[in-house]
């Protein structure tokens, strides 16, 4: 069958293809936007779970209603998701046990005691994180040679590099929007290179990155904002704190979000990492931290960004983790509307759908 009969015999109204991301009929060779799934969180300081991030999000997104008032067509552009890969989420659970003792290692002052075979896993985890990397990039490649657009799904926030390098092979310049509680600058964080708190220091070393902008950050370091002061506004950050006093002195959040879409160049790449929402949203993130946007304050800032004639050119979700209660599927169902979301207004930037 082709799409179109694949359409045209699909009920967007009734019950969803069992197993599929949001119950779509499209298989990745007929969706037009395919998302990489990568279970990965060797690098989490805090909480961990983000490794069940795309499973729960796929478990989730058949509940969602495909109808979208702005974009009644959305669901027709196809979006499909890649197997999770079980080589890379048995490779995770196995770093990931190494990395907590050397975690916790160093939080007991252990550069002091220089022990040696706890050191090495700094090196074994930072080899491992650079194949994923690889993995990812060609993947995307790979995906973008038979004409789709490749997202990433994390796992943590360290999981998107790959795809970042991947798009500054096939365009000359693009800024990054990311949503975020956490600036994600620290030079390999824990002596971690790709920790997934230096996923946007990563980014950066992109020479195609033209710019960074950075919007609901509320918790990060001196040598972050140092980063930012001195970036000669490569970097341009939107302090939650700043903007909310704004907004309580009067300001608009529309007036915000013009502010903020100004500072990027015509091609976009959206980073949204879930704990910049509001942890009632995500309340099993790995790093939760109180303030955040509300879902639709971030919905609105993206549908702003599409109206303004950019396109996004690709995007990543990560940092969602679903509850320990299987029955709970909050974290999942919220995740699975925010990548619903940012691949429709994906769909419209690219001229793919219309919106009214």
């Amino acid at each position: 069958m082709t799409k179109e009969d694949y359409i045209n015999t699909f009920d967007p109204n009734g019950v969803g293809v069992p197993g599929s991301l949001f119950g779509l009929p499209f298989s990745p060779e007929l969706a037009e936007v395919v998302v990489i799934p990568v279970p990965w969180e060797v690098t989490v300081s805090y909480s961990a779970g983000t490794i069940e991030g795309p499973l729960a999000i796929l478990e989730a997104s058949p509940q969602l209603d495909l109808y979208v008032k702005d974009i009644p067509d959305a669901w027709k552009m196809g979006i499909a998701m890649l197997p999770v890969s079980n080589y890379w989420a048995n490779e995770s659970d196995t770093l990931r046990a190494q990395a907590e003792k050397y975690i916790r290692w160093l939080e007991d002052g252990g550069p002091e005691t220089r022990d040696e075979g706890i050191m090495a896993t700094v090196s074994l985890v930072n080899t491992a994180s650079a194949k994923l990397n690889e993995w990812v990039k060609a993947q995307s490649l790979r995906l973008m040679d038979n004409g789709k657009v490749p997202v990433v799904l994390g796992g943590d926030h360290s999981t998107p590099l790959g795809l970042i390098n991947a798009l500054g092979e096939r365009h000359k310049s693009f800024g990054i929007l990311q949503i975020d509680a956490h600036a994600d600058l620290r030079e390999a964080y824990e002596g971690f290179e790709y920790s997934h708190a230096s996923i946007m220091y990563n980014a950066m070393k992109n020479d195609k990155v033209s710019k960074l902008v950075q919007v609901g950050i509320r918790d990060y370091c001196e040598e972050e904002a140092n980063r930012v002061q001195d970036s000669n506004g490569r970097i341009v950050s939107f302090y939650e704190n700043d903007f909310r006093e704004k907004m309580y002195e009067g300001g608009s959040w529309k007036s915000i979000c013009e502010e903020i879409v100004s500072e990027l160049p015509q091609k976009v790449y959206i980073s949204f990492d879930i704990d910049g929402l509001d942890p009632k949203l995500c309340p099993n993130t790995g790093t939760p931290v109180p303030g955040g946007l509300e879902f639709h304050e971030a919905m609105f800032l993206i549908k702003h960004l599409v109206r303004s004639g950019r396109e996004i050119i690709g995007f990543d979700l990560s940092e969602v983790s679903p509850s320990e209660n299987t029955e709970d599927q909050w974290d999942g169902n919220v995740g699975a509307r925010v990548l619903y979301n940012l691949a429709n207004f994906l769909g419209v930037s690219q001229k793919k759908l219309k919106m009214f």
